[in-house]
């Protein structure tokens, strides 16, 4: 993002300095050079952000791995403590804190803190690149000391917090005011022409577990691997593992869109592929009769992401909240090896010509080649009336992209999505509002997910048709901070990119290189278990 900084009065607005603006031009044309194939090592200046030193690893035929290091100590961050504001969740109408707020907010809080003996800042921050986002002023943080190391920091954050206000402490290269002092980026170039191989999205074999990324790439003898869609990671969300998003593996549905949100199609193994914000629709008949279906391998109720219809409190995307359905029917594919749901509500077993065998409570495991239903509230009262034991139910499903065009999936395509979109048609195009990463009318929600520094996974084309799988890491003082989604969409773009979304990051953000971790994950414990990942296999072909 791009902020202007100021003192602690009004009457400095009209001295405002501008100290950032967003991802920076010299490194974003540092990194146009890399679309050519590049020698063995090569290293770019960039005038604006530092040195980015590359080397290039070329995998398989039609495979590069690129690793940019960038190290620029003028543009070192700090430790310091930010004072949050008081706030209301937009949709629940819970009390709650933001990491900024107004200006009369910003001056009253500043004037209550030198009161108590602190030397207070105040930093405009502006509204990044988004599409479908105000602009100009987003709000203002209230920051009190500079420090070299969190420790000092944390000793300021005590004292402030006695003194009656709630505080953070920060590292200001997370926050895009100034240029990154520090990252490290891995770039996959997957070319389609080339006899590389296929690309698809692999979930382990089993929608409803964990498992590393590096671990299923060694076990598919894949050549590169990256983290994929956004899945379940607490049992009070759901079955941990399962998707929380569109999900199709090998052409078969294993989770329906949360709304329409931004998804890496790759069709006939990679061989085309697009991105594009998708939307699915389901629905179960019993001859006449037809009920939609409102979930994939997932707790009946339960919605991580929210994004369909009656979901409480939003029927729109909203990242990283579970909404709650009261009349939830729920499908279930043998691909879920979790035990089955229980609780209240009606289970109906289908055979796999979609006969159904029975009909009674909820719990025990799918059968091999069947499915299950599970329907609570009316749509279990729906399943009581239509289920009959030696009748056949038929289930639809239909994936449409936001033109109204279906997505006909073949037993060789593969579909991941997250969230948000970030270039469309060659340009710069985050529509982070729309697909619900955040939210201009309530600035305690998505902030720090959109607009801080974090560790990020990426995925794009170019205009050749290569496909772009891109790790930066994040949360690494000094060794790597990461990007906001605006410096996301920048770097794509300065890429090649004319398409390109993020997925799932933070702790998830993951790539291996012929099974091995060529990156540096941010969870203390190591390389994170993930629901899904995007697998580029080699040619198997005999000759």
């Amino acid at each position: 993002m791009s902020v202007t900084a100021g003192t602690q009065g009004r009457g400095a607005r009209g001295g405002r300095r501008r100290v950032g603006q967003g991802f920076a031009l010299g490194t974003a044309l540092a990194l146009i050079a890399f679309v050519p194939p590049a020698a063995a090592s090569t290293e770019v200046t960039a005038p604006a952000a530092g040195t980015y030193s590359w080397t290039t690893r070329d995998v398989a035929p039609g495979v590069q791995v690129r690793t940019g290091v960038l190290d620029d100590p003028r543009a070192a961050g700090v430790w310091t403590v930010t004072v949050q504001a008081p706030a209301v969740n937009r949709l629940t109408g819970a009390a709650t804190w933001a990491p900024l707020g107004d200006r009369d907010w910003a001056d009253a809080t500043a004037e209550r803190l030198r009161a108590a003996g602190f030397a207070p800042r105040l930093e405009e921050v502006m509204w990044d690149r988004y599409a479908d986002t105000p602009h100009g002023t987003m709000g203002w943080q209230v920051r009190v000391g500079r420090y070299a190391t969190q420790a000092e920091a944390g000793t300021l954050n005590s004292a402030v917090s006695a003194a009656g206000f709630r505080t953070a402490v920060e590292w200001s290269g997370y926050d895009g005011r100034q240029s990154a002092d520090a990252e490290r980026v891995h770039v996959a170039v997957v070319d389609p022409a080339r006899p590389a191989g296929t690309v698809e999205v692999s979930d382990g074999g089993d929608a409803a577990d964990r498992e590393k990324t590096s671990t299923v790439a060694a076990r598919l003898g894949s050549l590169v691997g990256v983290n994929g869609g956004f899945f379940i990671t607490s049992d009070a969300d759901g079955v941990q593992g399962t998707s929380a998003g569109l999900s199709v593996v090998h052409g078969e549905l294993r989770s329906m869109a949360a709304g329409s949100r931004a998804a890496l199609i790759l069709e006939d193994g990679g061989r085309r592929v697009r991105v594009a914000d998708l939307s699915s629709t389901v629905t179960v008949r019993s001859g006449a009769a037809v009920h939609a279906v409102e979930g994939i391998n997932r707790v009946p109720g339960k919605v991580r992401n929210c994004g369909r219809p009656g979901a409480v409190p939003t029927a729109l995307p909203r990242q990283d909240v579970t909404c709650t359905l009261a009349d939830d029917l729920v499908r279930f594919t043998d691909a879920f090896g979790a035990p089955l749901p229980t609780g209240a509500g009606v289970q109906v077993v289908l055979d796999g010509h979609g006969v159904v065998v029975s009909l009674g409570d909820r719990g025990g495991s799918v059968p091999a080649g069947g499915s299950v239903l599970q329907g609570t509230g009316a749509a279990a009262a729906w399943l009581t009336e239509h289920a009959e034991p030696g009748h056949r139910l038929t289930v639809r499903e239909v994936v449409r992209d936001s033109s109204g065009r279906q997505v006909r999936l073949g037993p060789d395509d593969s579909v991941v999505s997250a969230a948000p979109t970030l270039v469309e048609d060659g340009r710069v195009h985050i529509d982070a509002a729309t697909e619900g990463t955040l939210d201009p009318l309530d600035l305690s929600f998505g902030f720090a997910w959109s607009n801080v520094r974090q560790p990020r996974t990426l995925a794009g084309v170019d205009r050749r048709g290569r496909l772009l799988l891109v790790t930066v890491d994040g949360r690494q003082p000094g060794v790597s901070e990461g990007f906001t989604l605006a410096e996301a969409a920048a770097f794509m773009r300065s890429l090649g990119a004319v398409q390109a979304l993020n997925l799932d990051g933070g702790g998830s953000t993951a790539m291996a290189v012929h099974g091995t971790l060529v990156n540096t994950t941010s969870d203390a414990t190591g390389e994170r278990a993930v629901g899904d990942t995007v697998q580029v296999l080699p040619d198997v072909r005999k000759d």
